[in-house]
């Protein structure tokens, strides 16, 4: 069922880690709403079948933008290839997560992780909101996690980056109330993608499925700051409404440890 979404917001759609996971899923859903679309990550292969898919299957035209956006600068190069097309849409997605100790992961990847995961995001947003709000009318989601609304021992900078994502989201959100661009904050939980495997976690959980989390993002457009899709995700949000943070990082950790490590929470404490 359509969402009438380039109707609303109209333009093209830019979605950053098109070539796998949620963000392949947001193409296609978009591509469905009639959406041309600016597909960008790392892969070229990958988004080069993507964007020939998807044009055979919906008629949009695409323009395929191959970069990592985990290097400085990158958003500016994407910003000069998409050139004067008008942008309805911008799908801040790509990100990726390590897990273990916070001591034994290397700064370097730390680094690439916050580049990617909110100085991209901010960058985007910051590249393409003057023009959204000039026109009247557009559509932003910032891809978070259900990881931002609690500490995440173990995952301490993921989610310290997915933190800032929601936030910025939800600032966004009411600071362009009324102007016709609507934004929205995604905070999946487990989903079945590649980011397990990325964040070398020991055991993966069946998750849920990626399309139904994306046309959750979709549909709350408008309608709200940030969204958790699923009963469980939004209870599992909910705890730190109710729950001192302490026990909130003590319950995550441990949680964390035997899902990230395969450890206990004390094993995963002493490195062993």
């Amino acid at each position: 069922m359509k969402l009438g979404l380039h109707a609303r917001y109209g333009g093209w759609a830019v979605v950053t880690g098109a070539s796998s996971g949620l963000g392949t899923h947001f193409a296609e859903q978009l591509a469905a709403e009639g959406f041309a679309l600016v597909l960008t990550a790392r892969r070229t292969d990958r988004l080069d079948e993507l964007a020939a898919r998807l044009g055979n299957e919906h008629g949009v035209e695409t323009l395929v933008v191959p970069l990592d956006l985990g290097v400085p600068g990158a958003t500016a190069q994407l910003v000069a290839a998409i050139g004067e097309r008008e942008i309805g849409m911008v799908i801040a997605n790509a990100g990726f997560g390590f897990s273990g100790r916070f001591e034994d992961v290397d700064l370097a990847t730390y680094e690439r992780m916050i580049q990617l995961n909110c100085t991209a995001p901010t960058a985007l947003c910051h590249a393409f909101v003057p023009a959204l709000r000039a026109r009247g009318r557009g559509g932003i989601v910032i891809v978070s996690s259900i990881a931002g609304h609690q500490p995440t021992p173990f995952f301490a900078v993921y989610g310290a980056t997915k933190a800032f994502d929601l936030m910025l989201a939800e600032a966004l959100w009411d600071e362009l109330r009324g102007t016709g661009v609507d934004v929205v904050g995604l905070c999946p939980g487990g989903t079945r993608t590649e980011f397990a495997n990325q964040a070398h976690m020991r055991e993966e959980s069946a998750g849920a499925e990626p399309g139904p989390v994306v046309a959750a993002a979709l549909r709350r457009l408008g309608r709200g700051p940030s969204v958790l899709p699923g009963l469980a995700m939004k209870i599992a949000g909910s705890m730190h409404r109710f729950l001192p943070r302490s026990w909130v990082a003590a319950s995550t950790g441990g949680t964390l440890a035997r899902s990230l490590l395969g450890k206990s929470k004390a094993d995963a404490r002493r490195g062993r």
